[in-house]
């Protein structure tokens, strides 16, 4: 048996339902919500266990499911396209994949956006200069605008780890102590 199966048919499942809300979202005119409506699943998704558990327990009917999604749905006031889509997840016990859909939206949203997310993690926060510095310097290296995830990583020391797409920049000061560390093993 492949065991990248059970993740890839949960990819499927929530690309599927992903390009629904996204077009039907589109359609409506209503895709800044929307992205603010992730940004909001997210840190929810993050902060809440019981949401996580919610989400994702074969103990809850689907009824129970799909009341407490939609309860949720009308206090984070979501567009209806990412309400009716939820609770239609609810109703197909598909609500597992939320945390797959809410990234796969995110990247739909910026791509129809033209733009493109990196991963920043740096050893202390970045002041909202230094952020749209950065961004600023992605944006004339890749030709497209960037939006940045920033966290830190207080074990960096120094510098920054910036993530976009498949490639990688690491200025830490932790990989370069790595790196002499490395090299100094070579020597000795």
């Amino acid at each position: 048996m492949d065991v990248s199966e059970p993740a890839s048919i949960s990819s499927g499942i929530a690309v599927r339902y992903a390009t629904a809300v996204f077009e039907l979202a589109k359609e409506a005119k209503s895709l800044a919500p929307l992205e603010a409506n992730l940004d909001d699943l997210s840190a929810a998704l993050d902060a809440s266990a019981e949401f996580r558990a919610l989400i994702g327990s074969p103990v809850l009917s689907r009824g129970d499911q799909g009341a407490a999604i939609t309860a949720i749905a009308d206090k984070m006031g979501l567009v209806p396209e990412l309400k009716n889509g939820l609770a239609l997840m609810a109703a197909k016990r598909r609500l597992f994949v939320l945390p797959q859909l809410v990234a796969i939206l995110g990247r739909m949203i910026a791509e129809d956006k033209g733009e493109v997310s990196a991963e920043v993690t740096s050893a202390k926060a970045l002041s909202k200069a230094q952020a749209n510095k950065l961004a600023k310097t992605l944006k004339a290296r890749i030709g497209r605008d960037v939006k940045l995830k920033a966290t830190v990583d207080e074990s960096l020391i120094g510098g920054l780890v910036v993530k976009v797409g498949s490639k990688m920049i690491d200025t830490s000061i932790r990989s370069r102590l790595d790196s002499l560390q490395n090299a100094m093993k070579e020597v000795g």
